[in-house]
């Protein structure tokens, strides 16, 4: 099987979101994933290339004012038209970093994935609250996943 390529796109201001993407880059680059290239970028630096390249995109945000990070929508506002026509059907996941419920922040991303046209391989998983350790778990779990579906063929 060809060599597939999952991106991470993931803002990670603090500690705790550093974490996140960790886990991220830890679960989609685990031993049993034979055929995938993983790639973590931060927001304001991924281009339109990147996307074009991917075959599959993890997108991670904070909740940032009832929104997602400034820095995820730099990214889709830079990259929105110059992918649109050729990335359509692109497996795609986010998690959610919310100090409150995540709400907006998840209706603002699925609005902007869904003019994409991308498809999502699971509802976005959205960590509420107060922080706790099991976010860690969540997410590299998420990224276990959206790898080995990229690995079998399967998104």
């Amino acid at each position: 099987m060809p060599e597939r390529h999952l991106l991470i796109v993931a803002h990670a201001p603090s500690e705790n979101t550093r974490l996140l993407r960790d886990a991220a880059v830890r679960g989609a680059s685990a031993d049993t994933i034979e055929n995938v290239q993983v790639r973590w970028v931060a927001p304001l630096e991924a281009t339109p290339e990147d996307v074009l390249q991917a075959d599959g995109i993890l997108l991670g945000t904070t909740e940032n004012l009832g929104y997602m990070s400034g820095a995820l929508k730099d990214f889709f506002d830079r990259c929105y038209y110059p992918v649109l026509e050729k990335k359509q059907g692109l497996p795609c996941a986010l998690y959610i970093r919310a100090g409150h419920d995540g709400t907006g922040t998840r209706r603002a991303v699925e609005t902007i994935v869904t003019g994409l046209r991308w498809t999502w391989v699971q509802d976005p998983l959205v960590l509420r609250g107060e922080w706790q350790p099991g976010f860690v778990g969540s997410v590299e779990e998420l990224a276990l996943y959206m790898a080995a579906g990229l690995d079998a063929g399967i998104f």
